[in-house]
């Protein structure tokens, strides 16, 4: 199992929207996280900043995140929270949400 931590922007007027559909996501859209090896996904919320943590159990991940978006729901579910999110001031070129490096962990 891997853990992955991620952080973005959330922009201040797409706030309530962002928060309206996370409250409601669709149930295609879980499903193919769950078909593409992602566990125990959460998104946190500290001011104008989301930070995502997920667990991959799958043994090829880029593999999975190339099913996942090729998936006809998560391309549209995309193209609803991605305006309401800005990439950070150190994002990495050709991700959308910033990767952290995990510098602790305990079981």
């Amino acid at each position: 199992m891997r853990r992955f931590g991620k952080v973005i922007g959330l922009r201040p007027e797409r706030r309530e929207e962002y928060l309206r559909l996370h409250a409601e996501v669709w149930p295609a859209v879980l499903a193919t996280l769950t078909a593409c090896n992602l566990r125990n996904y959460s998104i946190f919320l500290a001011g104008e900043q989301l930070f995502s943590y997920v667990e991959y159990v799958g043994d090829d991940y880029a593999a999975d995140m190339a099913r996942m978006a090729a998936d006809p729901a998560t391309r549209e579910w995309w193209q609803l929270t991605d305006p309401c999110q800005r990439r950070t001031a150190d994002a990495v070129p050709g991700e959308w949400w910033t990767p952290m490096r995990e510098v602790f962990h305990h079981d």
